[in-house]
């Protein structure tokens, strides 16, 4: 595990495979950085299952609606929390690989609960999404998720906390 400096804006997110550690960038999309830890505070991504994996692009979640055990996941990917969508809160932070985007619909301001985790740079990306965080530890983790839109038999969040709650 990575050596946190900040627990606070730090989330941890359990996969099959081990712990990954991302640090939230609280400070370049505030508003992105707390929604995550009032989903993660509320347990609302535990079991969510990664519904959009694209090798050597990226894997996406979090769809808190439609992405649990039990709900319908033929519509994974197209629901998000009951809190309001959040506006862009874009910056010169690049796409590179293990950074943190929010997912959205072609309303820039449409970004709610879903996010993805860059596989590799992908910089055309860049100014289009938000990146409100990066894998600090466990990328290899986030590698071996399973591919496909959506995958035969998709891998899950098993649970994802704030560092400072995990203790």
């Amino acid at each position: 595990m990575a050596d946190i400096k900040d627990p606070e804006n730090t989330i941890l997110v359990e996969l099959k495979d081990g712990t990954v550690a991302i640090e939230l960038l609280a400070d370049i999309a505030p508003q992105h950085a707390e929604r995550m830890k009032a989903l993660a505070r509320a347990g609302a991504y535990d079991g969510v299952i990664f519904h959009r994996v694209i090798e050597g692009f990226m894997a996406q979640t979090g769809d808190v609606e439609h992405g649990k055990p039990g709900g319908n996941a033929g519509r994974a990917g197209t629901g998000g929390s009951d809190m309001p969508d959040l506006p862009a809160e874009f910056s010169r932070i690049p796409h590179d690989r293990g950074t943190l985007g929010a997912a959205r619909s072609q309303n820039p301001n449409s970004a709610n609960s879903q996010f993805f985790i860059n596989f590799k740079d992908n910089h055309f990306l860049n100014g289009q999404y938000t990146v409100y965080g990066r894998v600090i530890s466990g990328m290899e983790f986030v590698d071996k998720i399973a591919r496909g839109e959506p995958p035969a038999k998709p891998d899950a969040m098993i649970s994802v906390k704030v560092a400072s709650d995990a203790a």
